[in-house]
């Protein structure tokens, strides 16, 4: 009986680096990411970037679509109004922040952005934006062809796949949800893990490359509606995924595609990894 194929079972964005994701039926493969996938960035008074690796309760800001837009609202702060947030800024003011090693220019937010995300969160914070006209490059030790990366960690694009975190789940007391992984495609089909062995492949009609695993950090400890932090899945995963001090979870993606996908697309694999004994 003939193998059922792989296909794209869920597609997210993240607008806010580091807040939740926005489900998608169809998604624009741009040439830094996902279109509008975090290319919105908070920052601390130093304008440096946040993320829940040192402020677990952003994931208490929620984010809902809106026309054009999306909305923030705090899960445990009904006294705060919903915040809406254009998918794109305006180049009134603009400032240069740190996100990991690199500067980039950005637009800035509204102040009544500002002044949310500073209550919310309580410390000073500033709400940016990345233009078209920011190059910021993928790491170059994995970037042959010039990819650019919005304020995603290092990769326009992460993949996982639902085989992978149903093995991993039956090893956990608790099951997680594939939300602790913020990817932005999700596979159904074939078997646990064997999205480590690609390189080339396409979703519908875009292609795409895996250039590296997914090294996982401590935010995938956090529960996304309540902010607790435990000590799983890393704890578990490090019994078994493990690569020198790296956990791994997912594969990192570049391009060279672009174009439309959507829910529902085969998944196409045309080159391997060669795998040395």
């Amino acid at each position: 009986m003939a193998a059922s194929p792989l296909t794209l079972s869920a597609l997210y964005i993240y607008p806010v680096k580091s807040l939740g994701g926005i489900p998608l039926t169809e998604a624009e493969v741009e040439l830094r990411g996902l279109r509008h996938d975090r290319r919105w960035l908070i920052v601390d008074a130093r304008n440096q970037f946040m993320t829940q690796r040192q402020q677990p309760h952003m994931a208490l800001l929620q984010v809902s679509p809106a026309y054009n837009g999306f909305l923030l609202t705090h899960r445990q702060r009904p006294d705060l109004l919903p915040l809406y947030i254009p998918f794109e800024a305006t180049p009134e003011r603009t400032l240069f922040v740190t996100i990991w090693d690199d500067m980039v220019f950005a637009w800035r937010g509204t102040p009544a952005a500002d002044a949310w995300l500073t209550e919310a969160l309580g410390q000073t914070c500033r709400l940016v934006y990345m233009s078209d006209m920011v190059m910021r490059a993928t790491e170059p030790e994995q970037n042959p062809d010039d990819q650019m990366v919005s304020f995603a960690d290092a990769y326009p694009f992460l993949l996982a796949g639902e085989a992978s975190l149903q093995e991993l789940n039956t090893r956990l007391a608790e099951p997680v949800p594939m939300d602790r992984f913020r990817p932005n495609f999700v596979f159904a089909g074939g078997t646990p893990w064997q999205e480590d062995t690609w390189t080339d492949f396409q979703i519908g009609e875009v292609r795409f490359r895996a250039v590296k695993p997914c090294a996982r950090c401590p935010v995938t400890t956090i529960n996304q509606l309540t902010a607790q932090k435990s000590a799983e899945p890393l704890r578990t995963l490090a019994t078994y995924r493990a690569a020198g001090n790296k956990v791994l979870f997912g594969q990192n993606l570049t391009g060279p595609g672009q174009g439309l996908v959507r829910l529902g697309d085969v998944i196409t694999v045309h080159k391997l990894r060669e795998v040395h004994a």
